[in-house]
């Protein structure tokens, strides 16, 4: 299995789904089929349609919840490491005048 077909963590705090409810992998928006229509129409039934468009959607919208809180949790290690290195520097030349 690629990377890109891995199943992400979910969200801490996110939308509340019901445990039986399984994400959408690549995989199954490429494969996906759609039943044709009953007699006498053409094309798809656009319930079947719009019932996926609304799960993809809602897999996107987590996705990209994620993404936010990973976004903000890099920024807050990334402030935190440069006040760690400020303060080193500051220690080293404080040390340094010393002696």
């Amino acid at each position: 299995m690629t990377a890109s077909n891995q199943r992400p963590e979910p969200p801490s705090g996110g939308t509340y789904r019901s445990a039986t409810y399984t994400g959408l992998l690549p995989w199954q928006v490429r494969e996906r089929r759609f039943p044709p229509t009953g007699l006498g129409r053409r094309g798809l039934n656009p319930d079947d349609v719009y019932a996926f468009l609304d799960r993809v959607a809602g897999d996107m919208a987590a996705v990209y919840a994620a993404l936010a809180e990973s976004r903000r949790e890099t920024a807050r290690i990334k402030a935190g490491l440069r006040r760690w290195q400020t303060d080193q520097a500051r220690a080293r030349n404080e040390r340094g005048r010393a002696q």
